[in-house]
Formats: structure tokens, sequence, C-alpha cells
């Protein structure tokens, strides 16, 4: 049996990708092992876990769930990209100073899902960011930290002293 294999075209990071890949490959692995790019974490591969939250198209998915074909002709921002760019300098020193960033393994899912809340919302209550949050396990820091990293930035962006 001939393996198949399909071409793709995406822009990740704003640099245009194109490769080759099998037709089954998760994005998730596709950034990982084909791109190099390592932030995005592979964890329980069911999509309950959040670790490998990216944006496609400007909203964010579950790599694991998510194959590299469904990617064709889109647009990919992973945690390095948004790093990158900026656009979350804040919300990470928030992570650091608050100590919401304790082993890692979640934090750039976590990142990527409170800054898709802070981009639509950012006065939300503590039980809106826990709302939505609550699909990015963490085994570390009992939410606490990263709730308050998450409010701390939204209302400092609001003109809120925090």
């Amino acid at each position: 049996m001939v393996d198949k294999v399909v071409q793709v075209s995406v822009s990740v990071n704003s640099e245009a990708i194109i490769r080759t890949v099998e037709p089954r490959q998760s994005l998730a692995d596709f950034i990982r092992n084909e791109l190099e790019l390592t932030g995005t974490h592979v964890g329980c591969e069911h999509g309950v876990c959040g670790a490998c939250t990216v944006r496609l198209d400007g909203r964010i998915v579950r790599g694991c769930l998510t194959l590299a074909v469904q990617a064709d002709g889109c647009t990919v921002e992973t945690i390095e990209g948004l790093t990158e760019s900026g656009e979350i300098a804040d919300l990470q020193e928030a992570f650091v100073t608050r100590n919401a960033a304790q082993c890692g393994f979640c934090t750039p899912g976590m990142l990527l899902t409170a800054a898709e809340l802070l981009s639509s919302d950012p006065g939300a209550s503590r039980d809106e960011i826990r709302k939505h949050i609550s699909g990015n396990y963490c085994r570390c820091t009992g939410y606490q930290a990263v709730v308050d990293a998450i409010e701390t930035t939204g209302r400092r962006r609001i003109g809120e002293a925090s």
C-alpha cells in the first residue's frame, strides 16, 4: 500500500508554509514535528486538556482534534507567534507576577484561551474567566493564580488599577 500525502499551504505566525502531510496528521503534530514550534503541547490527544490550543483564522481550536489538512489556506497562530508579536506581553507578565505559570505545560494553551477572552471582554468577572478557561487543565496552580493573572490583565487593559 502506498502512503498518501496531501499538500497544504498555510500561514503560520505570518510565515507562508507549503508542506506535504499525511491526511490524518493532527495540526498539533504538524506544528510541533514539521515546523518545530514546540510551544504547542500535546497532552490528552482527545481535545479535553487544552494544551494543544492554537488560533485558526482568529479562533482558538484544539490542535490535536484539527487535522493539518483542515488548515489548508488558513492562518494559524501559535504561542510563539503571539509572543513574538507582543500581543500577549502584558498577559505573560501577569502570569509571571502572579505565579500562574508553574510547570508551564498548560501555560501556552491557557494564554491563548485567556487572550481570546480578553480580546472580547477585558472586564470579564472572575466567574466568567473561570468558565472560559474551564477547558484548560492545570495540575499545578489550582487556577487561583491563573484567574488572578487574567483578571489583572483585563483590568489594566480597561484602565482600572489592579
